[in-house]
């Protein structure tokens, strides 16, 4: 996913604030998933929510206003109603941020786990790694 950085997701020196690369592996997350051939709002549609329950970011060096970065992510599954979502923040070749998130698979109708469905483990395994 490219992405232009706007002078919102900066402090008063042009420095991306550090919870903006959260923010940039949700995007970057919903876009993989998009071109998976889903979207949350469709996964909520079949019964299914995807909340964070853990993350972790690793920040190495800053972004700064108006740098083009690209934002790559993929899905790996980390157990049977678990999905983790991989991130990494680049500025050309320079890594800037990597990171993950873990999401657990719930019921929308029972808030409980469920396994992983068929047809969202498929789109896992699509998922570029």
């Amino acid at each position: 996913m490219p992405y232009r950085v706007p002078y919102a997701d900066t402090d008063q020196m042009g420095v991306v604030y550090y919870a903006n690369f959260y923010v940039y592996f949700e995007r970057c997350r919903n876009e993989v998933l998009r071109d998976l051939g889903k979207t949350y709002k469709e996964l909520e549609a079949e019964g299914l929510m995807l909340p964070v329950v853990e993350s972790h970011c690793r920040h190495i060096r800053p972004a700064h206003y108006d740098d083009a970065l690209v934002v790559e992510g993929w899905f790996t599954e980390e157990s049977r109603t678990r999905i983790r979502a991989h991130c990494r923040v680049l500025r050309e070749d320079t890594v800037l941020a990597e990171g993950y998130t873990i999401h657990a698979c719930l019921s929308t109708q029972t808030q409980r786990p469920v396994r992983i469905p068929d047809a969202l483990r498929s789109l896992l395994e699509a998922s570029p790694d």
